[in-house]
């Protein structure tokens, strides 16, 4: 073991007239250990709250709209045109808005997704998210059957219906009558329910198909087709290409312009949280330096001694970074291993729930990132290294002759 290294845990464990130093030591250690510690939760909770929200939003929603100015005209082939598009995985068509839905003395208001059951499940989750009855039973070939209806779970309970019940549902678009225009309404059979997991879907959505949209809106078909593409993050660039293929009467946007402002509030939550939990860090550091010029104070006499028996001003400093060094890599080991374990156990276990009328999700998963959770460690022993500068240098420069006549 280099003398260096062997003096400064000399230093680090004094258990006698030093034992101060020692506890110093400790406390810094243990700063450094729950800062890390804080820092590795935090980043995992706002990082899972970040996937979840994504992985939900893309669930329930395409990755790519396309829209045509003055409407989509013959979709079948529109939708066949997109599908040979680079990195486009499935197309499919919808039609969407508002409308109230009344079943008994219950009301809500909702919106009205017109789908094809065949196509969507390319695009979205709604499929394999049926809690009751199936996505298929939209398109019934009994005209004498009344339309069917999906609707998202929270939603049907909230009108207290539930799979083979009624609804009347009616929308803005007008009937003319002797009375003057009236809502447009329509008694639809409750074939299914979905749960996708998404506050606003499983509260507000209902799903018809596609000619039933049509006349309920008063539409001559779709309004934009939905994409799905192989790459989600690959997005903002297949729109970009799509409207360059397409030509100007095509628009297209991409999940991540369309959620644009929810994901960038995420990421500043999450930075000013690093940043505020980082300063617990920092004050452990000062801690360190604190503790070090303590240690320096102390042991004047035994530093001139060190550079009378021939140590350099370099091995002095040495040994002064190496015991800040070790403060910082055993607290940010221990504090990484609580961290990592805490943010484990968090989120096996599902023990932070939240409102989902707030953050769209029931719970937060922690998510712990290789690249967030090496740059903390490495931060985290890079302060602690920085922090022993001042006081290693000081030791370094202090002359012997001085140290033994005042020490």
């Amino acid at each position: 073991m280099p003398f260096e290294l062997h003096i400064a845990l000399r230093y680090l464990l004094a258990r006698r007239k030093q034992a101060f130093i020692s506890v110093i030591s400790l406390i810094s250690t243990l700063g450094v250990m729950v800062g890390v510690t804080a820092l590795i939760i935090a980043l995992a909770l706002m990082t899972g709250l970040q996937g979840e929200l994504r992985d939900r939003l893309l669930g329930s929603t395409a990755h790519v709209y396309v829209w045509r100015i003055g409407g989509l005209g013959d979709y079948q082939s529109e939708v066949a045109r997109l599908r040979t598009m680079p990195h486009v995985q499935g197309a499919a068509p919808a039609i969407q808005g508002p409308g109230l839905a009344v079943a008994g003395d219950r009301s809500k208001f909702l919106t009205i997704k017109g789908i094809d059951p065949a196509l969507e499940r390319q695009v979205t989750d709604i499929g394999r998210s049926m809690k009751t009855g199936r996505l298929s039973d939209l398109t019934s070939q009994d005209p004498e059957q009344l339309p069917g209806i999906v609707l998202g779970q929270d939603l049907a309970k909230e009108l207290g219906v539930s799979a083979g019940d009624t609804v009347r549902v009616l929308t803005a678009q007008g009937t003319v009558s002797p009375f003057g225009m009236l809502p447009r309404s329509r008694l639809m059979k409750v074939v299914g329910t979905f749960g996708l997991g998404l506050y606003e879907f499983d509260t507000s959505y209902g799903f018809v198909s596609l000619p039933v949209a049509e006349r309920l809106m008063n539409a001559s078909g779709p309004q934009y087709i939905e994409l799905s593409i192989d790459d989600i993050y690959r997005a903002p660039d297949v729109a970009a290409d799509l409207m360059r293929r397409l030509g100007d009467r095509y628009l297209a946007e991409d999940w991540a312009g369309m959620n644009k402002s929810l994901f960038s509030a995420l990421w500043l939550e999450k930075m000013a949280i690093s940043i505020t939990i980082g300063l617990i860090v920092m004050v452990a550091a000062l801690n360190i330096v604190a503790s070090l010029i303590l240690l320096v104070m102390e042991k004047n006499r035994d530093i001139a001694i060190l550079k009378t028996m021939g140590a350099t001003a370099r091995s002095v400093m040495t040994i002064f970074m190496l015991q800040g060094l070790i403060i910082g890599v055993v607290g940010t080991a221990f504090g990484a291993g609580f961290g990592w374990a805490i943010a484990r156990v968090m989120d096996k276990y599902r023990l932070l729930h939240l409102p989902m009328d707030v953050y769209q999700v029931s719970y937060v998963p922690f998510k712990i990132q290789a690249f967030d959770f090496s740059l903390v460690i490495v931060a985290a022993i890079l302060i602690c290294f920085v922090a022993t500068l001042y006081p290693a240098r000081q030791a370094a420069r202090l002359e012997p002759a001085e140290a033994l006549r005042y020490g």
